[in-house]
């Protein structure tokens, strides 16, 4: 099953004619959610030709517009698109007030479901979960307020061994082999053990969006091991100081939060514009942290299960 990231928009604030604002598909399966949707999202939906009517989660971190302004335009789009499927909208409170203004000023009324689920984004809970993944916020610090978002697969069933199988199992027997249970009797006897009949399971993935903030070490217990961790890094290190009063982060402090939380890989995003050139900002983050790339537009990144 594909479990695999494609980044929209990487720059900060003031978009460039090169970088656009922060918007990220996360596929898992056959669905995609849509993390952010700065202005232009859609466009680069269609540039990359992913198809906006499998985007079944849309996920906004924060009230910023660089994070946000593209979301009116693909609602709209769905709509005018003739979307059916009900559409799940996660994000802070402000945002269903904001998109009702806007839709009643323009007189849309939507011909599909949204339904928005508003965020506590002080906080690391559980804001969704269906039978193959959970995803939880991860609670940033910014000038206004803002979550990340840890997407995390759950536990996958063991591979069966069939010609270990003895053939009085029963289906529903067969079922609790596969989710590490022994078979016993109604005595309790032991009548098949789990591990001689099936294998390790493939490994769950995950996935970290730590959207704008300052440098936060206190998330380090949520971080731990995951998969993939994209972190904003906004500045390099010389400018540590303005990072801090902007409420942003250095390459650098992204790789030592990457470092310390022993993640597989790492990507920063979220450049100022002043950066024409990105090397520098790459490189910083190497010198910590070595499995690092810069998370820019079209770039594609796959978790794999073993």
């Amino acid at each position: 099953m594909d479990f695999e990231l494609r980044i929209l928009g990487s720059s900060s604030a003031t978009p460039s004619a090169n970088r656009h604002h922060t918007a990220q598909v996360l596929t898992i399966g056959n669905q995609h959610h849509l993390i952010d949707c700065g202005e232009g999202t859609q466009m680069q939906l269609m540039l990359y030709k992913i198809k906006h009517q499998r985007i079944c989660n849309i996920y906004i971190s924060h009230l910023h517009g660089d994070h946000y302004f593209g979301l009116a335009g693909l609602l709209s789009t769905m709509h005018l698109q003739g979307r059916q499927a009900p559409l799940h909208l996660f994000g802070p409170p402000g945002l269903s007030e904001i998109l009702s203004l806007q839709f009643k000023y323009s007189g849309t009324n939507l011909n599909f479901k949204l339904v928005f689920h508003e965020l506590d984004t002080s906080g690391y809970k559980k804001i969704f979960e269906d039978k193959g993944i959970t995803v939880h916020t991860i609670p940033m610090t910014h000038r206004v307020p803002c979550c990340g978002f840890l997407f995390r697969e759950k536990q996958k069933p063991r591979p069966l061994i069939k010609n270990k199988l003895p053939a009085f199992l029963r289906p529903p027997q067969l079922v609790r082999l596969k989710w590490g249970e022994d078979i016993l009797d109604e005595n309790g006897t032991l009548l098949v053990r789990n591990a001689d009949v099936t294998l390790e399971p493939k490994r769950s993935r995950s996935y970290a969006y730590c959207a704008d903030s300052r440098y936060k070490p206190e998330l380090l217990p949520y971080l731990q091991h995951v998969d993939l961790l994209y972190h904003e890094a906004t500045f390099t290190d010389d400018l540590r100081e303005r990072a801090a009063y902007t409420f942003h982060s250095t390459a650098r402090q992204a790789a030592e939060l990457a470092a310390s939380a022993a993640v597989r890989h790492l990507l920063i995003g979220h450049f100022s514009v002043r950066y024409k050139d990105l090397s520098p900002l790459l490189h910083e983050a190497q010198e910590v942290f070595e499995r690092t790339d810069l998370a820019t537009e079209g770039s594609i990144f796959s978790v794999r299960e073993d």
